[in-house]
């Protein structure tokens, strides 16, 4: 289950809930019964293994290949006399 972290408008208090997903927020301070907020923290998201980097990343090597490539291909223009 996800701990969810809110904070009262009225007095700043923050506190956490662990609660299901499925339940309706919390919507009382337990210290003055004002109204509270869920605040949103991002997710920390750690990469395992050899390879995502390489695999989804061409090497600059292989750009400057194509670039070349494709100027060696194109022809003058012919002029319109």
């Amino acid at each position: 289950m996800p701990t969810y972290v809110y904070r009262c408008k009225d007095c700043e208090h923050e506190f956490e809930m662990v609660q299901k997903i499925t339940e309706d927020p919390i919507s009382n301070c337990p210290k003055c019964n004002g109204q509270v907020t869920r605040l949103l923290f991002p997710v920390g998201i750690v990469f395992k293994g050899s390879g995502f980097h390489i695999n989804d990343y061409p090497s600059s090597s292989s750009s400057n290949k194509k670039t070349e490539d494709k100027t060696e291909a194109k022809e003058p223009a012919a002029s319109k006399d």
